[in-house]
Parts: structure tokens; C-alpha cells; sequence
């Protein structure tokens, strides 16, 4: 159990040491992708929820 929790904290310390802080730029382009992902599936319910709503 030891063994394994070492490893695990090796892994996270070995992607720490790899992550880097995003440019404005990319930031911005991801944040954008992931709204407009949210949107999406939030659309996608309330259009779900609302033919339901009608069906009952």
C-alpha cells in the first residue's frame, strides 16, 4: 500500500514539474471553447427537459 501510494505522489510530482502557466493567449481560447461546450450541452438539456415536459 506504501509502495503505491509513493508511486502515484512520483507521478504527480513528475506532471508538476512538466505543467506550464498558459499564454493570455491560449487561455482565452480555451475558456472560450469550454463556454461554448457548457452552452451547448445546457441547450441540449433544456431542449430534452422541454419535449419531455410536452410529452407528459
Amino acid at each position: 500500500m506504501v509502495k503505491m501510494v509513493k508511486e502515484f505522489l512520483l507521478r504527480c510530482l513528475r506532471v508538476w514539474r512538466i505543467t506550464r502557466k498558459p499564454e493570455p493567449k491560449e487561455f482565452k481560447v480555451t475558456s472560450k471553447v469550454s463556454a461554448i461546450g457548457i452552452a451547448i450541452f445546457g441547450l441540449l438539456g433544456f431542449a430534452i427537459a422541454l419535449i419531455l415536459s410536452f410529452l407528459r
